[in-house]
């Protein structure tokens, strides 16, 4: 069976592009570094969030619907977007004083 030209290139227009390189979130002395993170709109990314304390911390961000405990001494992926332009603000829930920001440009 035989695709059209035509139906390949929709397909690919229809799939969201995913960041080629992970990029990175660390957490320590109850603090994300770097707290203002920016990114591509309409890219889906994966970004590995580290804990570098020694209690477990959490990145939570009600706009971008994620919620994920990091144990200390641990990283974890959390796929994001792809997101409309905009800024997308993310906290510790553990840990109030944590915040930061996720800018789509």
């Amino acid at each position: 069976m035989r695709i059209p030209l035509f139906a390949v290139a929709l397909l690919c227009l229809a799939v969201p592009a995913m960041a080629e390189e992970p990029l990175h979130l660390t957490i320590k002395d109850h603090k994300f570094q770097p707290e203002r993170i920016e990114i591509p709109a309409g890219t889906k990314i994966k970004l590995l969030v580290r804990n570098d304390d020694d209690v477990a911390a959490e990145f939570e961000s009600f706009q971008m619907d994620r919620e994920k405990v990091v144990p200390p001494g641990k990283e974890v992926p959390v796929f994001i977007g792809p997101l409309d332009k905009g800024e997308y603000p993310f906290f510790d829930d553990f840990h109030q004083d944590a915040k930061g920001v996720l800018v789509a440009r």
